[in-house]
Protein backbone atom coordinates (compact mmCIF):
# COMPACT_ATOMS: atom_id res chain seq x y z
CA UNK A 1 0.00 0.00 0.00
CA UNK A 2 1.10 3.56 -0.78
CA UNK A 3 0.60 6.34 1.76
CA UNK A 4 -0.21 10.00 1.22
CA UNK A 5 0.09 13.08 3.41
CA UNK A 6 -2.02 16.21 3.18
CA UNK A 7 -0.58 19.51 2.02
CA UNK A 8 -2.47 22.77 1.66
CA UNK A 9 -3.15 25.70 -0.65
CA UNK A 10 -1.81 29.05 0.43
CA UNK A 11 -3.59 32.34 0.83
CA UNK A 12 -2.25 35.12 -1.34
CA UNK A 13 -0.30 36.58 1.54
CA UNK A 14 0.17 33.90 4.19
CA UNK A 15 -0.29 30.25 5.08
CA UNK A 16 -1.15 28.48 8.31
CA UNK A 17 1.64 26.36 9.82
CA UNK A 18 -1.07 24.79 11.99
CA UNK A 19 -2.16 22.83 8.91
CA UNK A 20 1.31 21.33 8.64
CA UNK A 21 1.27 20.51 12.35
CA UNK A 22 -1.92 18.53 11.69
CA UNK A 23 -0.16 16.67 8.90
CA UNK A 24 2.78 15.89 11.19
CA UNK A 25 0.27 14.31 13.57
CA UNK A 26 -0.81 12.03 10.72
CA UNK A 27 2.72 11.40 9.45
CA UNK A 28 3.88 9.82 12.71
CA UNK A 29 1.54 6.87 12.07
CA UNK A 30 2.58 6.20 8.47
CA UNK A 31 5.19 3.60 7.46
CA UNK A 32 6.37 6.09 4.85
CA UNK A 33 5.10 9.06 2.83
CA UNK A 34 4.92 8.21 -0.85
CA UNK A 35 3.33 11.44 -2.05
CA UNK A 36 1.82 14.70 -0.92
CA UNK A 37 -1.87 15.20 -1.69
CA UNK A 38 -3.31 18.71 -1.72
CA UNK A 39 -6.39 18.93 0.48
CA UNK A 40 -8.18 21.13 -2.05
CA UNK A 41 -7.52 18.82 -5.01
CA UNK A 42 -8.31 15.36 -3.69
CA UNK A 43 -10.94 14.88 -6.38
CA UNK A 44 -8.28 15.24 -9.08
CA UNK A 45 -6.00 12.45 -7.86
CA UNK A 46 -5.50 9.77 -10.53
CA UNK A 47 -2.51 7.82 -9.23
CA UNK A 48 -2.39 4.31 -7.86
CA UNK A 49 -4.43 3.36 -4.79
CA UNK A 50 -3.23 5.30 -1.78
CA UNK A 51 -4.19 5.49 1.88
CA UNK A 52 -4.74 8.93 3.39
CA UNK A 53 -5.54 10.08 6.93
CA UNK A 54 -8.32 12.65 6.54
CA UNK A 55 -7.85 14.95 9.52
CA UNK A 56 -8.40 18.69 9.79
CA UNK A 57 -10.53 21.32 8.06
CA UNK A 58 -12.42 20.29 4.90
CA UNK A 59 -12.55 22.08 2.60
CA UNK A 60 -12.09 25.49 1.01
CA UNK A 61 -12.54 24.16 -2.53
CA UNK A 62 -16.08 22.90 -2.05
CA UNK A 63 -16.50 22.32 -5.79
CA UNK A 64 -13.75 19.67 -5.81
CA UNK A 65 -15.37 17.47 -3.19
CA UNK A 66 -15.56 14.38 -3.13
CA UNK A 67 -12.09 12.76 -3.12
CA UNK A 68 -10.97 10.37 -5.84
CA UNK A 69 -11.95 6.70 -5.64
CA UNK A 70 -8.20 5.96 -5.75
CA UNK A 71 -7.89 7.40 -2.24
CA UNK A 72 -8.59 5.04 0.66
CA UNK A 73 -9.53 7.52 3.42
CA UNK A 74 -9.15 7.15 7.18
CA UNK A 75 -11.64 9.60 8.67
CA UNK A 76 -10.49 10.82 12.06
CA UNK A 77 -10.47 14.37 13.45
CA UNK A 78 -12.51 15.48 10.44
CA UNK A 79 -13.89 19.03 10.54
CA UNK A 80 -16.55 20.33 8.19
CA UNK A 81 -17.12 24.02 8.76
CA UNK A 82 -20.60 25.46 8.75
CA UNK A 83 -19.74 27.52 5.65
CA UNK A 84 -18.78 24.42 3.65
CA UNK A 85 -21.37 21.94 4.95
CA UNK A 86 -24.31 23.01 2.72
CA UNK A 87 -22.19 22.34 -0.38
CA UNK A 88 -20.24 19.28 0.80
CA UNK A 89 -23.36 17.50 2.02
CA UNK A 90 -24.89 17.17 -1.40
CA UNK A 91 -26.43 13.85 -2.36
CA UNK A 92 -23.04 12.83 -3.74
CA UNK A 93 -21.21 14.07 -0.65
CA UNK A 94 -23.51 12.24 1.76
CA UNK A 95 -23.16 9.01 -0.24
CA UNK A 96 -19.37 9.32 -0.12
CA UNK A 97 -19.25 9.80 3.65
CA UNK A 98 -21.74 6.99 4.25
CA UNK A 99 -19.54 4.71 2.17
CA UNK A 100 -16.62 5.40 4.52
CA UNK A 101 -18.45 5.68 7.83
CA UNK A 102 -18.02 5.78 10.75
CA UNK A 103 -16.58 9.30 10.45
CA UNK A 104 -14.42 10.42 13.35
CA UNK A 105 -14.95 14.16 13.85
CA UNK A 106 -12.61 16.71 15.38
CA UNK A 107 -15.48 18.61 17.02
CA UNK A 108 -18.99 17.87 18.18
CA UNK A 109 -20.48 20.35 15.70
CA UNK A 110 -19.20 18.29 12.76
CA UNK A 111 -20.41 15.05 14.31
CA UNK A 112 -23.88 16.47 14.89
CA UNK A 113 -24.01 17.95 11.37
CA UNK A 114 -23.14 14.62 9.76
CA UNK A 115 -25.50 12.65 12.01
CA UNK A 116 -28.34 14.95 10.98
CA UNK A 117 -27.82 13.62 7.44
CA UNK A 118 -27.93 9.99 8.53
CA UNK A 119 -24.15 9.53 8.53
CA UNK A 120 -22.57 7.47 11.31
CA UNK A 121 -20.30 10.05 12.96
CA UNK A 122 -18.78 10.58 16.39
CA UNK A 123 -16.51 13.02 18.21
CA UNK A 124 -12.84 11.96 18.32
CA UNK A 125 -11.03 15.18 19.13
CA UNK A 126 -8.00 16.37 17.17
CA UNK A 127 -5.17 14.15 15.99
CA UNK A 128 -2.67 16.74 17.26
CA UNK A 129 -3.50 15.41 20.74
CA UNK A 130 -1.30 12.43 19.80
CA UNK A 131 1.85 14.52 19.26
CA UNK A 132 3.43 13.29 22.48
CA UNK A 133 6.06 11.73 20.19
CA UNK A 134 7.66 15.21 20.33
CA UNK A 135 7.56 15.35 24.12
CA UNK A 136 10.84 15.86 25.98
CA UNK A 137 11.85 15.21 29.56
CA UNK A 138 10.91 18.03 31.93
CA UNK A 139 14.61 18.52 32.65
CA UNK A 140 14.83 20.05 29.16
CA UNK A 141 12.09 22.57 29.89
CA UNK A 142 13.38 26.14 30.16
CA UNK A 143 11.92 29.47 31.22
CA UNK A 144 10.66 30.51 27.80
CA UNK A 145 7.13 31.88 27.53
CA UNK A 146 5.54 31.94 24.09
CA UNK A 147 2.52 34.02 23.14
CA UNK A 148 1.23 32.53 19.90
CA UNK A 149 -1.22 34.50 17.73
CA UNK A 150 -3.29 35.80 20.65
CA UNK A 151 -6.74 37.11 19.73
CA UNK A 152 -5.86 36.73 16.06
CA UNK A 153 -9.51 37.15 15.04
CA UNK A 154 -9.24 40.80 16.09
CA UNK A 155 -8.44 43.43 13.44
CA UNK A 156 -4.79 43.16 12.39
CA UNK A 157 -2.84 44.92 9.63
CA UNK A 158 -2.34 41.89 7.37
CA UNK A 159 -6.11 41.36 7.29
CA UNK A 160 -7.25 44.99 7.26
CA UNK A 161 -4.92 45.97 4.42
CA UNK A 162 -5.04 42.66 2.52
CA UNK A 163 -6.02 44.39 -0.72
CA UNK A 164 -7.50 47.71 -1.82
CA UNK A 165 -11.08 46.47 -1.72
CA UNK A 166 -10.77 45.18 1.83
CA UNK A 167 -8.88 48.28 2.96
CA UNK A 168 -11.75 50.50 1.84
CA UNK A 169 -14.31 48.15 3.37
CA UNK A 170 -12.47 48.05 6.72
CA UNK A 171 -12.14 51.82 6.82
CA UNK A 172 -15.85 52.24 6.14
CA UNK A 173 -16.94 49.67 8.74
CA UNK A 174 -14.52 51.00 11.35
CA UNK A 175 -12.33 47.91 11.68
CA UNK A 176 -9.25 49.84 10.51
CA UNK A 177 -9.54 52.05 13.59
CA UNK A 178 -9.47 49.10 16.00
CA UNK A 179 -5.92 47.91 15.35
CA UNK A 180 -4.92 48.72 18.91
CA UNK A 181 -7.71 46.68 20.47
CA UNK A 182 -5.78 43.42 20.69
CA UNK A 183 -2.89 44.87 22.69
CA UNK A 184 -5.30 46.78 24.91
CA UNK A 185 -7.26 43.63 25.74
CA UNK A 186 -4.15 41.51 26.27
CA UNK A 187 -2.92 43.98 28.89
CA UNK A 188 -6.11 43.32 30.85
CA UNK A 189 -5.04 39.79 31.75
CA UNK A 190 -1.31 39.52 30.96
CA UNK A 191 1.11 41.50 33.09
CA UNK A 192 3.70 43.84 31.61
CA UNK A 193 6.59 41.69 32.80
CA UNK A 194 5.24 38.70 30.88
CA UNK A 195 4.50 40.77 27.76
CA UNK A 196 8.05 42.15 27.91
CA UNK A 197 9.89 38.82 28.20
CA UNK A 198 7.62 36.53 26.16
CA UNK A 199 8.43 35.63 22.57
CA UNK A 200 5.53 36.38 20.24
CA UNK A 201 5.08 33.75 17.54
CA UNK A 202 3.10 34.05 14.32
CA UNK A 203 1.82 30.74 12.91
CA UNK A 204 0.86 32.46 9.64
CA UNK A 205 4.11 33.25 7.78
CA UNK A 206 4.23 34.89 4.36
CA UNK A 207 3.04 32.72 1.48
CA UNK A 208 4.74 31.69 -1.76
CA UNK A 209 8.19 31.61 -0.19
CA UNK A 210 8.55 28.07 1.15
CA UNK A 211 8.40 24.54 -0.21
CA UNK A 212 6.22 21.89 1.43
CA UNK A 213 9.35 20.38 2.96
CA UNK A 214 10.31 23.73 4.48
CA UNK A 215 6.80 24.19 5.88
CA UNK A 216 7.04 20.83 7.62
CA UNK A 217 10.44 21.84 8.99
CA UNK A 218 8.82 25.02 10.38
CA UNK A 219 6.07 22.97 11.99
CA UNK A 220 8.58 20.62 13.61
CA UNK A 221 10.66 23.54 14.85
CA UNK A 222 7.57 25.02 16.52
CA UNK A 223 6.69 21.71 18.19
CA UNK A 224 10.24 21.43 19.50
CA UNK A 225 10.01 24.96 20.93
CA UNK A 226 6.63 24.37 22.54
CA UNK A 227 7.86 21.09 24.03
CA UNK A 228 10.50 22.98 26.03
CA UNK A 229 8.42 26.00 27.07
CA UNK A 230 7.58 27.09 30.58
CA UNK A 231 4.21 28.42 29.41
CA UNK A 232 2.34 28.95 26.16
CA UNK A 233 -0.51 31.46 25.76
CA UNK A 234 -2.38 31.16 22.49
CA UNK A 235 -5.59 31.51 20.50
CA UNK A 236 -4.50 28.82 18.02
CA UNK A 237 -6.00 25.40 18.66
CA UNK A 238 -3.15 23.86 16.68
CA UNK A 239 -0.76 25.31 19.17
CA UNK A 240 -2.85 24.65 22.28
CA UNK A 241 -3.81 21.04 21.46
CA UNK A 242 -0.22 19.96 20.71
CA UNK A 243 0.87 21.61 23.96
CA UNK A 244 -1.49 19.29 25.83
CA UNK A 245 0.20 16.32 24.16
CA UNK A 246 3.63 17.76 24.92
CA UNK A 247 2.82 18.30 28.60
CA UNK A 248 3.49 22.02 28.21
CA UNK A 249 1.38 24.32 30.40
CA UNK A 250 -0.95 26.17 28.04
CA UNK A 251 -3.65 28.82 28.39
CA UNK A 252 -6.12 29.15 25.53
CA UNK A 253 -7.37 32.69 24.94
CA UNK A 254 -10.86 32.60 23.44
CA UNK A 255 -11.93 35.90 21.96
CA UNK A 256 -13.89 34.52 19.01
CA UNK A 257 -17.40 35.78 18.43
CA UNK A 258 -18.33 34.41 15.00
CA UNK A 259 -19.93 31.01 14.51
CA UNK A 260 -17.47 30.22 11.69
CA UNK A 261 -14.78 30.19 14.38
CA UNK A 262 -16.68 28.95 17.40
CA UNK A 263 -18.21 25.90 15.67
CA UNK A 264 -14.68 24.49 15.40
CA UNK A 265 -14.33 24.41 19.17
CA UNK A 266 -17.39 22.41 20.19
CA UNK A 267 -16.06 19.69 22.50
CA UNK A 268 -12.49 21.03 22.38
CA UNK A 269 -12.59 24.12 24.62
CA UNK A 270 -13.32 21.94 27.65
CA UNK A 271 -9.80 20.50 27.40
CA UNK A 272 -8.03 23.79 28.20
CA UNK A 273 -7.22 26.19 30.95
CA UNK A 274 -8.97 29.06 29.27
CA UNK A 275 -9.48 32.80 29.33
CA UNK A 276 -12.69 33.94 27.62
CA UNK A 277 -12.58 37.54 26.41
CA UNK A 278 -15.50 39.74 25.51
CA UNK A 279 -14.29 41.08 22.16
CA UNK A 280 -16.30 44.26 22.54
CA UNK A 281 -15.45 45.29 26.10
CA UNK A 282 -12.25 43.40 26.85
CA UNK A 283 -13.76 41.96 30.00
CA UNK A 284 -12.58 38.43 30.67
CA UNK A 285 -13.19 35.36 32.79
CA UNK A 286 -10.87 32.44 33.54
CA UNK A 287 -11.86 28.84 34.20
CA UNK A 288 -8.79 28.36 36.41
CA UNK A 289 -7.55 30.22 39.52
CA UNK A 290 -6.08 33.52 38.36
CA UNK A 291 -5.20 36.38 40.66
CA UNK A 292 -5.46 39.61 38.69
CA UNK A 293 -3.20 38.86 35.68
CA UNK A 294 -0.92 36.17 34.28
CA UNK A 295 2.51 37.03 35.65
CA UNK A 296 5.96 35.45 35.80
CA UNK A 297 4.96 33.48 38.90
CA UNK A 298 1.72 32.12 37.45
CA UNK A 299 1.67 28.32 37.50
CA UNK A 300 -0.99 26.41 35.59
CA UNK A 301 -1.43 22.68 35.31
CA UNK A 302 -3.12 21.28 32.24
CA UNK A 303 -6.47 19.64 32.91
CA UNK A 304 -5.26 16.28 31.52
CA UNK A 305 -8.68 15.58 30.03
CA UNK A 306 -7.25 14.73 26.62
CA UNK A 307 -5.66 11.35 27.30
CA UNK A 308 -8.68 9.17 26.58
CA UNK A 309 -9.23 10.97 23.27
CA UNK A 310 -5.55 10.68 22.33
CA UNK A 311 -5.38 6.98 23.16
CA UNK A 312 -8.56 6.22 21.21
CA UNK A 313 -7.21 8.14 18.20
CA UNK A 314 -3.94 6.23 18.25
CA UNK A 315 -5.79 2.94 18.39
CA UNK A 316 -8.20 3.82 15.59
CA UNK A 317 -5.58 5.14 13.16
CA UNK A 318 -3.24 2.22 13.81
CA UNK A 319 -6.00 -0.32 13.29
CA UNK A 320 -7.11 1.24 9.99
CA UNK A 321 -3.72 1.48 8.34
CA UNK A 322 -2.95 -1.35 5.91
Amino acid sequence: MKYGLLTYDENRRFFNVGDNIQSLAAKQFLPQVDTFLNRERLGEYQGEQIQLIMNGWFTHNIHNWVPSENIDPIFVSFHMNNTAAPFMLSEKGIAYLKKHEPIGCRDQFTADTLKSKGIDAHFTGCLTLTLDSYKVDDSQRGDDIYIVDPLYSYPRPEKIFYNTKLTIKNILNGSAFQLGKKNKHLKNFISKDVLDVAEFINQEPPSNQFSDEQKFEMAEALLNKYARAKLVITSRIHCALPCLALGTPVIFVNGFDSFVDSCRFDGILELFNRIDVNSKTGEFTANFPLENKINLDTVVKNLEKHHDLANALKEKVTSKLN
